[in-house]
């Protein structure tokens, strides 16, 4: 039985049933007539006036005509009526077998009146946009891992092949880019395994001062920043999240690895900020600013899927700033996994500036660490 027909049949016995109460009330009413014989008002009358018995009859025989009208309009009336509630019903479904036969560019757009079926039609909607957005950034993952995985695999074959060919044996040189070959493999792997387990894994957390763990990681990168002539400030006011420690040590590392890598090649400069968040009492906010080329607004976004890197999919020529195209990735995973938000704004003069934003845990009154 469809939900049409149990509809029209709500409608139907609701009719009809109205009706025979009506119907019984009146009856009920006209039982209180005297049960005598009745004469006519004008003595000059010639017509018989009906008795009770003879009205009652009557009244039952139109009550069961005019119940007979009633069910045949609830149940035409109510069939029309059910199918007209009923058809936006009819958009959506016709949306979800696209959808189940694998088309997601179909919107329903239910237009009128807000009501129950445009907030259900709008919902699905927004439903299908994340769908096909996580479908396409699922495929160009699959087909930037299957690449990254295989560039390392082929040279390193190729180097084989070399060294199985020269009689004397392969050299140091050969040997050494083997290993550094092999290396980006292995932490191209541990990058897509810690992205994995982020997404399954319940995270141990405690309370962590932010600025100290940004301190740490300061001090971790600050050599390569030295050597690359870029200028570091750092801004660490104390406030205390519920983290895990060594996660958000990796994601504050990964932010200011890119911020050094991506930066101007001459004159660069870093700054790196804790505190509260200014727009919410109850979070802290680490912001990572960096000089650096233009980066269009409409591609900033595209920097948060594995294996994309400023300069797209391909790796930047030169090795000392060749990364994986993991670490914002990882930064947004681990950000998420904590129950962040994380914001990317490019400047209008180059360069970037990252927040991250945490709950607050308890206030933490230790000394600030500025420089």
């Amino acid at each position: 039985m469809t939900a049409r027909l149990r509809l029209t049949l709500g409608y139907g016995c609701f009719l009809v049933g109205s009706g025979a109460v009506t119907m019984a009330i009146i009856y009920l009413g006209m039982r209180y007539i005297p049960d005598y014989p009745l004469t006519a008002a004008n003595p000059r009358a010639t017509g018989t006036v009906s008795s009770r018995g003879e009205i009652l009859e009557a009244l039952v025989k139109a009550s069961s005509a005019a119940l007979a009208v009633l069910a045949v309009i609830g149940l035409g009336g109510g069939w029309l009526l059910a199918g007209w509630v009923l058809r936006p019903l009819q958009h959506i479904n016709r949306a979800a077998v696209r959808a189940a036969d694998g088309s997601l560019d179909h919107r329903i757009r239910l237009t009128g009146r807000k009501d129950e079926f445009t907030d259900l039609a709008d919902t699905f909607d927004t439903m299908l946009d994340r769908l096909q957005r996580s479908f396409e950034e699922q495929r160009r993952f699959a087909a930037n891992a299957s690449h990254e995985l295989r560039t390392p695999l082929a040279i390193t074959r190729t180097m084989l092949q070399v060294a199985l060919a020269d009689p004397d044996g392969p050299d140091d040189r050969l040997l050494t880019r083997l290993y550094e070959t092999n290396q980006r493999g292995i932490e191209i792997i541990d990058a897509l395994l810690q992205l994995s387990s982020l997404d399954k894994a319940s995270l141990a957390t405690a309370p962590v001062d932010l600025a100290a763990v940004a301190a740490q990681a300061l001090e971790a990168g600050g050599a390569e920043a030295a050597q690359r002539g870029i200028a570091v400030s750092a801004d660490l006011r104390p406030v205390t999240v519920q983290a895990n420690e060594a996660l958000l040590r990796r994601a504050i590392g990964n932010l200011l690895e890119n911020a050094v890598r991506h930066n101007l090649p001459t004159g660069g400069s870093l700054t790196i900020t804790t505190g509260s968040d200014p727009s919410d009492e109850g979070r802290a906010l680490l912001t990572v600013t960096n000089t650096g080329p233009h980066i269009p607004a409409d591609a900033v976004e595209t920097y948060l899927e594995p294996f994309l890197r400023g300069r797209g999919r391909t790796a930047d020529p030169d090795p000392t700033r060749r990364g994986h195209g993991l670490g914002l990735a990882l930064v947004s995973r681990i950000t998420t996994a904590h129950h962040g938000a994380l914001r990317l704004t490019p400047a209008t003069r180059g360069g970037l500036t990252v927040q991250v934003s945490l709950p607050a845990g308890p206030r933490d009154r230790a000394p600030g660490h500025t420089s």
